[in-house]
């Protein structure tokens, strides 16, 4: 099945056949394994062994972290790429956005305050989780509403951190 994968603005063409996966041209050999009652998956990428953390947010889009780092991922299959194509992308929803926790974890740092401007990608707090720090970042610029955790604080997935309000006046 072939997806297009976007990534920091990158759009990445991915055909998967099996453990086969051909990621713009370049073949490699895949593998991965939930770790049941996780969001945790174990993948054995071209001989290279990750532990990646992946939680769906909106239909097709994904925050994964890996190493240390966060990412916003958008996965979209051939057909719904085509569909889309025809149609126009959904529309993005503009006003206040909530920037929930991705996994249960411990509030290391909160790296805004309210009343601050943000850029899209800029850190705002970050979360450790199974010994390793995820920093969550802004999924788009705005100022930040309200700051819903303080450092040393435990939280449980899908509480909220931080609220943004979009920047951008509305259409």
């Amino acid at each position: 099945m072939k997806y297009f994968v976007t990534l920091a603005g990158r759009t990445f063409e991915v055909d998967v056949d099996g453990t086969r996966v051909v990621v713009d041209g370049s073949a490699l050999d895949a593998h991965v394994a939930a770790i049941p009652g996780t969001p945790l998956h174990h993948l054995l990428l071209a001989g290279a062994s990750w532990t990646v953390a992946a939680d769906p947010r909106d239909l097709g889009e994904w925050v994964i972290a890996a190493v240390g780092e966060r990412f916003q991922v958008e996965v979209t299959d051939e057909r719904t790429r085509q569909i889309r194509a025809r149609s126009g992308p959904p529309p993005r929803p503009a006003g206040t956005g909530v920037v929930a926790a991705p996994m249960p974890g411990l509030v290391v740092r909160v790296g805004v305050r309210e009343g601050q401007r943000v850029e899209a990608g800029e850190g705002l707090v970050v979360i450790e989780a199974m010994k390793m720090e995820n920093e969550l970042r802004a999924p788009r610029a705005g100022i930040v509403v309200r700051v819903h955790v303080s450092a040393g604080e435990a939280v449980e997935k899908g509480i909220p951190l931080v609220t943004l309000e979009s920047s951008e006046p509305s259409r």
